[in-house]
């Protein structure tokens, strides 16, 4: 089918009518706050599946919120008037859940991404975002990750590769229905996203730590600890999303998003403890003790931010310190800053 461009509605930030699926998701929920702070019309859809009702309880009466499964909830939206923007953010996410459930990740990955771009083909052509991840990264030769890499997954044997290789299809067919139906695409690689309402019941790292750093049990650190990671606030990440949807520029690009400031596994684990006086030890588990067959970690992942820093001026503001205090206020029910 050859290109029908449409042009975006309404490029300037501020009003108009937006879609937020996964909306009462960590990151959702951040992003939902500032579009409603902005004076945008939100429509939330999720199915609570991982996301939280409380989430969105600052902003409550002025959000309509479907409790559903996005495939499902689509329909029910398409007599209304079209919306200016799409966030997809609803997947299938942390490692637990991916090896418990290989089949329902795959599907709620690839499926409902297909469904929300065909939504938005067929109704006004929004500017729309894929929140995808790092790991379509796979294996990578390079030591820092850039968006034109090749990618290298392992066996498909391995259970992990399976959420690579399904976000990797995300990212072709948004970029596909910009390229051959016209429609404003920007795919985003999330990396190791962390902050308040963060829950570590999927194995999110930071938020296990704390758990385990208030409560004065040691903090389980998988493996000999030397594998690094970056990690990004997501109230960071949550306030760039709708500058990359506002930039036409953004149209049809992939971007990594995250910060670039790497720490081993262990360092984070004492970091942890001495942010928060805490008397916690630390705990080395072997992989084998920790993951069912299927698990195959990566020693190293740092982005290259070239790209989004040229295109929005993208740095991240919060301090991992700020940020892991923030996490243990948000768990003890303090408030924190949105």
């Amino acid at each position: 089918m050859p290109k029908t461009p449409h042009p975006p509605r309404g490029s300037t930030p501020g009003g108009g009518r937006a879609l937020v699926t996964g909306g009462a998701g960590f990151i959702g929920s951040h992003l939902v706050e500032r579009l409603v702070a902005r004076g945008t019309d939100v429509t939330v859809i999720d199915d609570l599946s991982t996301g939280r009702r409380e989430n969105l309880a600052a902003v409550e009466s002025g959000v309509r919120f479907i409790e559903s499964d996005a495939s499902a909830a689509l329909p029910t939206l398409a007599s209304e008037a079209p919306f200016d923007e799409v966030y997809h953010l609803a997947a299938a996410v942390g490692v637990d859940l991916v090896l418990a459930d290989p089949i329902g990740s795959i599907e709620r990955n690839i499926d409902v991404t297909a469904d929300v771009l065909r939504f938005a083909h067929e109704h006004g052509a929004p500017r729309t975002l894929i929140a995808s991840s790092s790991e379509v990264y796979g294996k990578p030769g390079a030591a820092v990750f850039s968006e034109d890499d090749d990618v290298h997954y392992g066996p498909t044997t391995t259970t992990r590769w399976s959420y690579a290789c399904s976000k990797a299809i995300d990212e072709h067919l948004a970029l596909a229905y910009h390229e051959h139906r016209g429609l404003p695409t920007v795919c985003v690689r999330l990396f190791n996203t962390v902050g308040p309402r963060q829950v570590g019941r999927y194995g999110m790292v930071l938020p296990r730590f704390v758990e385990a750093a208030l409560a004065g049990t040691p903090l389980r650190v998988f493996g000999d600890g030397q594998q690094s990671r970056c990690f990004c606030d997501g109230r960071d990440v949550a306030d760039v999303l709708p500058r990359l949807l506002a930039e036409p520029a953004c149209f049809g690009r992939v971007f990594n998003l995250g910060s670039d400031a790497p720490i081993t596994i262990a360092e984070l684990a004492e970091r942890v403890i001495a942010v928060l006086g805490s008397s916690s030890t630390i705990e080395k588990v072997p992989y084998g003790d920790a993951y069912p067959g299927g698990f195959e970690d990566l020693r190293h992942r740092k982005p290259d931010l070239a790209r989004i820093r040229g295109a929005v001026g993208f740095e991240p503001t919060r301090t991992l310190e700020d940020t892991i205090r923030d996490v243990a206020a948000a768990i003890r029910g303090e408030g924190v800053t949105p």
